[in-house]
């Protein structure tokens, strides 16, 4: 198999996978699973992150500096576009699609405008992805694996709360549907621009591996752990502690049995 179709398998396969188990869990309608699913994705991310993708950047780049600036640039990128699209999720205090939180009544109040925002911000995440899982391919099989693993364990509970946010916007659910896939070909195409671009520019690839272990860990740090803090009580600490380990291990574990294949 080239590394194309392994990136376009492992792309859409990802993408088809975090759309089904949304959708399952969005209409089954079990919000006490989203937690733990956010829980276990805040692990995959942290662990693909320091354990797998920042380590081979420095080794491939054999420049421990331009890989920190290169982390810290994308956590300052990443800061600025949340601002600036509200790309990842609808936070209650500015959101108005969270009924309880809205000045007008019933629900589609908003004529779907901060679905359309998630929609929007999802679609440049997804693409941005596809970018990553491509570069990280391009460089190491197993790594590729770790990568595409971790982004499908954020995407589940991303697509969730996305979902039940365009059902509160006013949207049908045939049409949060279709949204949530529109934005998942968006990661297939992140893949193929990445795939065409990145391997004619074999030496940007350590500077991106440090955008994507940004990526990684902004999303875990600023976007996931806080809805933790909600449930501060000994029994839920220690189911997140738990689901944060499961996570790291999952990654360590695709890792150790996947061995190198340079």
């Amino acid at each position: 198999m080239s590394t194309l179709a392994v990136i376009l398998v492992a792309t859409a396969a990802g993408s088809a996978l975090s759309l089904a188990l949304a959708a399952v869990l969005a209409l089954s309608a079990r919000p006490s699973w989203v937690p733990v699913l956010v829980s276990y994705a805040i692990g995959a991310l942290l662990g693909a992150s320091l354990l797998e993708v920042l380590p081979e950047a420095v080794k491939m780049g054999g420049d421990i500096e331009v890989v920190g600036q290169a982390l810290l640039g994308g956590i300052l990128l990443f800061f600025l576009l949340e601002k600036l699209v509200l790309w990842r999720h609808c936070h209650e205090e500015v959101c108005e699609a969270h009924g309880g939180h809205s000045h007008t009544h019933g629900h589609g109040h908003d004529h779907g405008r901060s679905g359309l925002m998630i929609t929007v911000g999802d679609t440049f995440h997804n693409f941005v992805d596809g970018i990553i899982i491509a570069g990280a391919f391009l460089v190491d099989f197993r790594l590729g694996v770790v990568t595409a693993l971790a982004i499908i364990a954020h995407e589940i509970p991303q697509e969730i709360g996305d979902f039940l946010i365009l059902l509160h916007s006013g949207y049908t659910r045939t049409q949060a549907l279709l949204l949530n896939f529109a934005t998942g070909v968006a990661t297939l195409a992140g893949a193929l621009v990445g795939y065409f671009a990145l391997s004619s520019m074999q030496d940007w690839l350590p500077a991106l591996l440090g955008l994507a272990g940004a990526s990684m860990l902004y999303v875990a740090l600023s976007d996931l752990i806080p809805g933790l803090h909600k449930r501060a009580n000994i029994g839920a600490t220690v189911q997140q502690m738990v689901l944060i380990g499961l996570g790291v291990g999952t990654v360590a574990l695709v890792g150790h049995f996947i061995g190198h294949d340079h």
